[in-house]
């Protein structure tokens, strides 16, 4: 690999660390990873986060392709596409997988 593909990949590493290290965005990922078919209603309700906050981070999310959001009839569920995010996740977040009922950052 040559120095000028190195700079480029760690760039764009470096970028997806910047988008989901804001504390907002890692309870969002959290949540899509451990709650099954997961929309805005159900975020703003277990994050008790205003529906306008919760939107632009998950506008944030989509923008860098870390998350998708599929339609289903009115509502538009997400989930985690980036298997590096879901990787680094599971790493990050491994204390409050192993507690279920943990209330850290409201997630």
């Amino acid at each position: 690999m040559t120095d000028q593909r190195k700079i480029q990949l760690l760039t764009k590493k470096s970028e997806m660390l910047k988008v989901i290290a804001h504390p907002m965005r890692l309870c969002i990922l959290n949540c899509l990873m451990t709650t099954k078919d997961c929309n805005v209603t159900t975020l703003t309700k277990r994050m008790e986060t205003p529906q306008s906050t919760i939107s632009q981070h998950l506008s944030k999310l989509k923008s860098h392709n870390i998350i998708e959001g599929h339609r289903n009839g009115v509502e538009i569920q997400y989930n985690v596409i980036d298997e590096e995010v879901i990787n680094l996740m599971h790493l990050l977040l491994k204390d409050l997988q192993n507690d279920v009922k943990e209330k850290t950052l409201n997630c």
